[in-house]
């Protein structure tokens, strides 16, 4: 059986290139479809990242920016395009790299995934007209009995189809290029990852079918109800499995990066494998901390999934989190800095925007996102942050912090290798990683702050000054808001400082010839380790060792003071 008749119509044949730095050969359907879905996703991360600041700056008791009515306006097309359309282009791109060029193969159907680019671009223009019509406030969740205009479901439907295609293509060229031996052995890693996440987004996109057609009916007038528990539950499935994607995918960047810049292997192929394979296994199973305040819900549900299921999902995450620094120290310790325990990580190349991008992206995600998401994710301590601004702070941490940050850094890496450009502002983009990246953690940890002394999310005015009856935060809560506006504002300079690289690179950017030098060089050899299977060879990691050491005290602290203001709750003596 051929991979024509288990598919379909698929392109009979490649146009191939041959990138001069990593000896990767490049189809040309897929390098003009990663174009246009990077290229779109910049542009929907401009626009989500604008609404963001807007929010901020009206979250900020002292400029207070914007009335109520825009308010829940603008915070709803922020979640709508920096979560969903920004990341969800961007993967879609990670998907036909990691297919096609990381294993040497044609793309499959191209024509398709124009199809698919084509309605993710139709629903993400439908949602946001939605929004912007100033009838759909619904912000990102959309529960019931609140209600959209019916473009603004259709959109996302339409949205999640054109990504389900993508995905669809990255397994038929999974077998294509299985079919036509175009690599050896098994997958490498990186592509392993984007399985994972391809995976993980079938079960997203028809958990959010199976809600979002019939709230979309709902609008229309042609249901008459819509139950709010049971879409919650539902929608739950498919708003944290897409957490998951975003994991999974910047996970494999990490491994991309560190392969490229430093020559980086995996620490153990089958034990990178194994993590990855418990997010299929367990991290949709790990949502109930965002319902655990819901009436209804079986008490022994709740807490398999925020006990056993929980702790197998974050083993995974707690896997890469050593294997990616631990990758990164064997291989600057074959490349020959050896002296002490952190040479290694000194003479790393942290001048080029991918590395930067890539490292403070783990680092964030696991101090930040990662210890946060636990203490969310404990039933007892969630009593604590239910409801309260903690909780976008600990996911901007995460999706931003993390996902996001990774994403800007793998770009660096795009602009040459895909569209040929030579990157514009070197100094710029150096520096712009780190200006994104404190922003990002500033925003976040200050969230949390303010949400552990009570800030509730979602809310216009956090003093609640028109209510009936008065209601006085703390000073700390004031400045903790305070200090996310000024934060939010370093991470808009980022953001923009990033928008105005990529932007003038694609358009003003010198085109890339044979023999051209690199501004960012890569490893020689990188595209080879990137693109084969393989594990280093007994490696020494002190310096490793010692900062995963560092992370897992951090762990505890945290955790346990978490559990101290438990107990202030409880008003036992």
């Amino acid at each position: 059986m051929t991979a024509e008749t288990v598919i379909g119509a698929v392109s009979a044949k490649g146009d191939f290139r041959t990138c001069q730095y990593t000896g990767l050969k490049v189809d040309a359907a897929a390098q003009k479809l990663i174009i246009a879905n990077a290229v779109a996703a910049v542009v929907f991360l401009a626009i989500g990242g604008l609404m963001g600041l807007l929010v901020a700056l009206t979250r900020w008791p002292a400029v207070h920016l914007l009335p109520a009515d825009w308010f829940y306006l603008i915070l709803t097309g922020h979640g709508a395009n920096v979560l969903l359309f920004w990341i969800i282009f961007f993967e879609i791109a990670i998907l036909y790299f990691a297919s096609a060029v990381l294993l040497n193969s044609r793309l499959a159907a191209p024509k398709l995934g124009w199809l698919g680019f084509v309605l993710m671009i139709v629903g993400a223009i439908a949602t946001n007209v939605a929004v912007l019509q100033g009838d759909s406030s619904v912000m990102f969740t959309s529960y019931p009995p609140m209600m959209a205009k019916p473009h603004f479901y259709l959109g996302i439907i339409l949205f999640a189809v054109g990504a389900l295609i993508g995905c669809g293509l990255f397994f038929a060229t999974l077998v294509i290029a299985k079919e036509e031996g175009t690599y050896e052995g098994s997958i490498p890693l990186v592509t392993f990852g984007a399985l994972t996440a391809a995976i993980i987004a079938v079960f997203t996109i028809a958990s959010g079918a199976i809600i979002l057609i019939p709230t979309w009916l709902w609008s229309l007038g042609l249901i008459s109800d819509i139950d709010p528990l049971m879409y919650k539950v539902i929608w739950w499935a498919m708003g944290h499995s897409s957490q998951q994607i975003n994991v999974s995918a910047h996970v494999s960047l990490w491994y991309l990066t560190a392969a490229l810049l430093v020559g980086a292997k995996p620490l153990s192929e089958k034990v990178s494998r194994v993590a990855f394979f418990m997010y299929i296994l367990f991290l949709q199973l790990a949502s109930a901390h965002h319902l655990l305040a819901e009436p209804g819900m079986d008490a022994s549900w709740k807490i398999v999934n925020t006990s056993y299921m929980m702790y197998l999902a974050v083993m995974g995450s707690m896997v890469h989190g050593l294997t990616v620094p631990g990758a990164i120290e064997a291989a600057q310790r074959r490349n020959g800095f050896n002296r002490g325990m952190f040479e290694w990580l000194r003479k790393a190349p942290w001048g080029h925007p991918a590395f930067a991008g890539m490292f403070l992206s783990l680092v964030f995600f696991g101090f930040i996102g990662g210890i946060s998401g636990v203490v969310l994710g404990t039933e007892q301590l969630n009593v604590l942050m239910h409801n309260t601004i903690y909780v976008p702070g600990h996911f901007h941490g995460t999706v931003v912090a993390g996902t996001t940050l990774a994403f800007m850094g793998a770009t660096y890496l795009v602009l040459p290798l895909i569209f040929q450009r030579e990157i514009v502002w070197p100094k710029l983009a150096k520096i712009q990683p780190y200006l994104f990246g404190i922003g990002a953690a500033g925003i976040s940890l200050f969230m949390m702050g303010a949400g552990t002394l009570g800030v509730a999310r979602r809310h216009w005015d956090m003093t609640f000054s028109d209510a009936s009856l008065g209601f006085a935060h703390s000073a700390g809560a004031f400045l903790m808001m305070g200090l996310n506006g000024i934060f939010a504002i370093i991470a808009a300079i980022g953001g923009i400082i990033f928008v105005l690289v990529v932007v003038g690179t694609a358009l003003f950017g010198k085109k890339i010839t044979s023999g051209h030098k690199l501004t960012f060089p890569l490893f020689a050899g990188g595209g080879a380790v990137a693109s084969h299977y393989g594990s280093e060879k007994a490696p020494k990691l002190p310096g490793t060792i010692i900062l995963v050491t560092i992370f897992f005290v951090c762990f505890v602290l945290y955790y346990f003071i978490n559990w101290k203001y438990l107990s202030e709750l409880w008003l036992f003596r």
